[in-house]
């Protein structure tokens, strides 16, 4: 269906990591484990060890894989039967602010009474797009700092911790940067969050490419993405030049082989998230 993906990913991939990582969605995942019983101690917003181990736990009684990271399927999980998470319940009122991201123009527009006012943004690139669909904001931080910048807003999306925050890489505004977050400059994040309130609607739209098993004689931006995470991780060392030839394919292979996934040479969904979430592991990326 035009403009929807299938979930890869989930926002940044959460996991014990130095130095730590840290944020409102670690303190999420910490304040969660608690209303379940997996005491990680006093939520902190730091991903340390008590947290993993109780993450650990979680997912072990869970029947998840049990790896002490926090992708897609752990959070899912965690916000199971959760109403704040899944609810559609949004302001409607009459003259109340309306959020609308389009993540082709990389502009967001807020609809406010007779005010519209209009912001660059960062949004998610192909491999870890943004959430298209129509959300809510549940929560509000000021000054989570680090690379959420100055201001925080969370989504309602089941799978992951998307939110609209700012940044302290203001290079990355306008492009498709982020693990699916949206971000805005400092300044405007700021403006904004002081003009919208939990419940505001967020409409997020724009073509974002459906995932399709990749394979020999493909070409695209996908296949140089790929290509650019084999690269990284040493499975690939040919020219990045987005075709999907005989080399990529042995590449695929070998990383499928390694990450024990049926070595069909061909990257659908599960070899995709696998070769996400092992990139971001070597190049230690915890960006939101």
């Amino acid at each position: 269906m035009k403009g929807m993906i299938t979930v890869l990913y989930s926002s940044r991939l959460l996991r014990l990591n130095t130095p730590l990582m840290q944020g409102p969605d670690v303190l999420e995942v910490q304040e969660k484990l608690v209303g379940l019983g997996f005491d990680p101690g006093t939520p902190d917003g730091i991903f340390g060890e008590s947290t993993s181990k109780s993450l650990r736990r979680f997912q072990d009684v869970r029947g998840l894989k049990v790896d002490g990271l926090v992708g897609p399927l752990t959070w899912k999980e965690l916000n199971n039967k959760d109403p704040l998470f899944l609810s559609s319940k949004a302001y409607s009122a009459p003259g109340s602010p309306k959020i609308h991201i389009h993540v082709d123009t990389r502009i967001l527009t807020l609809t406010f009474r007779e005010t519209i006012r209009i912001y660059p943004v960062a949004v998610g690139k192909p491999s870890t797009p943004s959430p298209v669909g129509n959300w809510i904001i549940i929560a509000k931080e000021v000054n989570p700092d680090g690379p959420f910048g100055v201001r925080w807003m969370k989504l309602n999306v089941p799978w992951g911790s998307y939110g609209i925050h700012g940044t302290n890489n203001p290079s990355s505004i306008g492009k498709a940067f982020s693990h699916g977050c949206i971000r805005l400059y400092n300044e405007d994040v700021t403006e904004l969050y002081d003009l919208v309130g939990e419940g505001t609607p967020v409409s997020i739209t724009g073509e974002v490419r459906k995932v399709r098993n990749l394979k020999i004689g493909f070409r695209g931006k996908n296949i140089r993405d790929v290509q650019e995470m084999l690269f990284d991780l040493g499975y690939f060392s040919n020219n990045l030049d987005g075709y999907y030839g005989k080399k990529t394919c042995q590449a695929v292979i070998r990383f499928q082989e390694h990450s024990e996934i049926t070595p069909s040479g061909i990257a659908g969904k599960t070899t995709l998230k696998a070769l996400q979430i092992a990139h971001d592991l070597a190049m230690d990326d915890t960006h939101p």
